[in-house]
C-alpha cells in the first residue's frame, strides 16, 4: 500500500535508511514506485532481513531512533538465548551457595506415565537442588510447550513423545532445550547428572611438602625472604603455603616467589635449600615451619 519516493526515509526490520535511488523489474531508473510495482531500493545503511516489513516513515529521525530500539531489543533477546538452561550446560555448572532451581516441563504418551514421572522428579529435589515443575501433560510437545519454557527458563522433557509443528525450530532458535526419552531410568539419570553439576564443587587441600626456615634475609623491594630447607616433599611455584609457628597456624596464602640461588624455579625438592616469600606476609621467623599444598575442586554428588 501507498506510494515509494525517492528520498523517503524507512525501515525495514532493524535497518533503517532513505530511498536514494529505485530500479524496476526492467532495469529502469523510477522515481516513485505506485503499488504492487516490483523495485530494487538503494539506500539501506546495512543488509535486512529476508520477510522484514519494509515501512515508510515520516521522517529519518524517527527511522533511526526506530531502528536502534529493534536493535536493543534484539541484543536482549539474544541474551536471553544465551542463557537458556540446557542439561549439558549444567553438567559443568557451578553451583551458588543458596539452593538452585531447576524448572521442568514434562511431556507424555500417557496420563498415568506422566503422574509417575512427576513423583519421581519432585523426590529428587534436595537441599542443594530444588526441582519445580512448571506444566505437565499428555501429547506432543507444541508452540505453547516452547513459549512456556522460554518465560521460566525450563528445560522440556518428552516420554514417548516429540515436538510437532514448528515447536522444534522456535527452540532451535530460541536456545530451549528438548530432551525426549523411551526409558524412564535414562531421563532420571540426565536429571541427576544435572543436578550434581549444578552444586558448587568441594575445594580439597592436598599437602605436597614441609620446608623448615632457617635464616632470614630483607630486600627493601621484596622484603622478607625465608632461607627454608625443604623437610620433605616439595614446594612450587604455585603453591599455597600455611606457616605453622608451634602447633600454632599464623597464617595461609600463597607463595609470591621461589628461588634457587638467585634463579626463580618452578619446583624445589625435598633435601634442597630455597628461597620463599609469601604474598603478604613479612613476620616470617626462624624455626617456622611451612607446609605446602594444592587446592583441587572435586565434585559434589547428591548423596554428599
Amino acid at each position: 500500500e501507498g506510494t515509494l519516493k525517492i528520498q523517503d526515509p524507512f525501515i525495514a526490520g532493524t535497518m533503517f535508511g532513505r530511498v536514494r535511488a529505485m530500479i524496476d523489474d526492467k532495469g529502469q531508473r523510477i522515481q516513485k514506485a505506485p503499488p504492487s510495482t516490483p523495485v530494487l531500493v538503494v539506500g539501506f545503511q546495512d543488509v535486512p532481513h529476508a520477510g522484514d516489513r519494509f515501512i515508510v516513515t515520516t521522517e529519518e529521525r524517527y527511522a533511526k531512533e526506530l531502528s536502534k530500539f529493534r536493535q536493543e531489543k534484539l541484543k536482549e533477546r539474544e541474551a536471553l538465548k544465551n542463557s537458556r538452561t540446557t542439561l549439558e550446560e549444567l553438567y559443568s555448572k557451578m553451583g551458588e551457595s543458596e539452593k538452585i532451581l531447576l524448572n521442568v516441563i514434562i511431556k507424555g504418551d500417557v496420563r498415568g506415565t506422566i503422574d509417575a514421572i512427576n513423583e519421581t522428579v519432585k523426590k529428587m529435589s534436595n537441599q542443594f537442588v530444588e526441582i519445580q515443575i512448571i506444566h505437565s501433560g499428555v501429547g506432543a510437545i507444541t508452540e505453547t510447550d516452547v513459549n512456556l519454557a522460554m518465560a521460566s527458563g525450563a528445560i522440556i522433557i518428552g516420554f514417548n513423545t516429540k515436538p510437532i509443528g514448528k515447536a522444534q525450530s522456535l527452540a532451535e532458535q530460541e536456545k530451549i532445550e528438548i530432551r525426549t526419552y523411551s526409558v524412564i531410568y535414562d531421563m532420571i539419570d540426565d536429571i541427576k547428572k544435572a543436578m550434581e553439576g549444578m552444586l558448587a564443587p568441594k575445594i580439597v587441600e592436598t599437602v605436597i611438602g614441609k620446608a623448615e626456615v632457617r635464616k632470614l634475609f630483607t630486600m627493601s623491594k621484596i622484603g622478607s625472604i625465608a632461607g627454608c630447607y625443604m623437610l620433605e616433599g616439595k614446594a612450587t611455584r604455585n603453591s599455597f603455603i600455611k606457616v605453622l609457628r608451634g602447633n600454632e597456624i599464623v597464617f595461609t596464602g600463597k607463595i609470591g616467589s621461589l628461588k634457587r640461588f638467585k634463579d626463580d624455579v618452578k619446583e624445589v625438592l625435598a633435601g634442597y635449600e630455597c628461597g620463599i616469600t609469601i604474598d603478604g606476609f613479612n613476620d616470617i621467623k626462624e624455626g617456622d615451619i611451612l607446609q605446602l599444598y594444592i587446592e583441587e575442586k572435586e565434585k559434589q554428588t547428591l548423596d554428599g
